[in-house]
């Protein structure tokens, strides 16, 4: 596998001449020169499409970034995700979390995971002795079933998160919680993760020595000493932020039921099987990797926004934020060399139209060039037509009427966008569009030469405040 520096490569080199010529380009000329721009600069997987019409590149472009991508050995790092191979070289293990939903082709381990889960969650569901359930982790193992809950749970259960050490968090999670009828959910890999266990204890006092927990770690020992009463197992080779598809996601799980969480895991299935046999000129999530790299190391972009227009959705940005920031925000290569370019963006943004009276502001005024992902779930014909207009609205401005316009009313455009439109927004759609970024986030860690399944960076701060406690018992 390659891992000699990106900027090694002849591709790089020649993308880096080629930006000289796009910098001063305008996405408007491109589209009103070409009518046929926005046919051809799409793609499809099942139940989802990607336009990026809209983006300051061309036909040469996106050869010279596939280029890029085979110098990097993209296919042998892509075959290595699909065949457990260890990527994750820091710690030395595998980043497997697609053999998560991989279905009949799954290990064992995980098929027998997944019908444990599948019986707990409907016995729970259909007892009804829990009325609330209360997922305790943090990071990975809160974002993610997080998310899933807010935008497809069905409402037989309340279920709500506490990811804070801050024990306003549980307070607010337990509000008008009857302790008869509340269920908790460790989430916790090596079950001694601080915020978790300091709320897990609070869980315990709030109980009152009734044992309503469920477990979900590696540590088994560690939990049972603690008293679950169930212990889902999680592995190695999944890291916290890849783990909604597993015993991490029980919570979803239960606000889903397992109909819909075996929907979710079909959907990634379906990016799965797109990601490894697609061809990189039709292939998603490598094309949003790629322009990615594109605006970042070559149009000098320093972040990113997501948009998505439906309030399910509300939740992705945060979601996104952790998976391509903890992923890729780092500043030594597999070789722990210090990188001379630039890696993951900042990722931020929020639901359209909330977002509209906020900070759209910057995006379409502002002195820097922020690129942006619009996502039409199709929930709505109001949120798609303000999503197709915002997207215009950045792509040409006012040029057309500036002269007419004081300074302070005009709009520069050429601020560039992709459109990701969702056939359905249900849980096979939602399971397609993690996977799809899960993906992206993978390609870019290979172009850029860096390990994209650690997080070193988390663990300092964890540290200090540490001793700082210790200091003052």
């Amino acid at each position: 596998m390659n891992t000699t520096p990106p900027t090694a490569c002849r591709a790089w080199r020649n993308l880096e001449a080629h930006a000289e010529s796009w910098r001063g380009a305008s996405i408007a000329e491109l589209l009103d020169s070409d009518p046929g721009r926005m046919l051809r600069f799409v793609a499809e997987a099942p139940g989802l499409r990607l336009d990026y019409s809209r983006q300051r590149l061309g036909g040469l472009t996106l050869k010279m970034l596939e280029q890029l991508a085979a110098e990097r050995g993209f296919e042998e790092w892509r075959r290595g995700l699909f065949t457990g191979a260890r990527l994750n070289s820091t710690e030395d293990r595998a980043a497997w979390h697609t053999a998560l939903r991989a279905g009949s082709e799954a290990p064992d381990e995980v098929k027998q995971t997944l019908n444990r889960m599948f019986g707990l969650s409907e016995q729970i569901r259909s007892e009804k002795k829990f009325k609330r359930i209360v997922n305790l982790g943090t990071g990975g193992s809160d974002l993610g079933p997080r998310l899933l809950a807010d935008a497809l749970g069905d409402g037989a259960l309340e279920t709500r998160f506490a990811a804070n050490v801050d024990p306003a968090d549980l307070a607010r999670a337990l509000e008008g919680a009857d302790p008869a009828r509340t269920l908790f959910v460790v989430v916790s890999k090596t079950f001694t993760t601080q915020e978790t266990m300091a709320n897990a204890a609070r869980a315990k006092q709030f109980l009152q020595g009734r044992n309503h927990f469920i477990a979900v770690t590696a540590n088994t020992e560690a939990a049972k000493r603690f008293g679950a009463m169930e212990v889902l197992p999680m592995w190695d080779w999944v890291g916290g932020r890849f783990s909604v598809w597993s015993a991490a996601g029980f919570s979803a799980l239960c606000a889903l039921g397992a109909g819909r969480f075996a929907a979710f895991l079909g959907g990634g299935r379906d990016m799965d099987r797109h990601f490894r046999e697609a061809p990189l000129e039709s292939n998603i999530p490598a094309l949003l990797a790629l322009i990615g790299v594109w605006n970042i190391n070559f149009l000098g972009a320093a972040t990113h926004a997501v948009l998505p227009y439906a309030h399910a959705l509300r939740l992705l940005p945060a979601y996104l934020q952790q998976l391509e920031m903890e992923s890729n925000g780092k500043r030594v290569d597999r070789e722990g060399r210090e990188l001379s370019y630039a890696t993951a963006p900042v990722v931020w943004g929020a639901e359209g139209t909330v977002s509209q009276h906020s900070f759209h502001q910057l995006l379409h005024q502002g002195t820097q060039v922020v690129p942006v992902d619009f996502i039409d779930a199709g929930a709505d014909p109001v949120l798609s037509a303000n999503l197709q207009a915002q997207g215009d609205a950045l792509a040409w401005g006012t040029a057309a009427r500036e002269a007419s316009l004081p300074p302070h009313r005009r709009y520069p455009g050429n601020r560039p966008s992709s459109t990701i439109v969702l056939e359905k927004l249900d849980a096979t759609g939602l399971g397609r569009l993690i996977a799809l970024y899960e993906h992206k986030v993978f390609t870019q860690g290979v172009v850029w030469n860096i390990n994209s399944f650690d997080q070193w960076g988390v663990e300092l701060g964890k540290q200090l405040a540490q001793e700082i406690l210790q200091r003052k018992e």
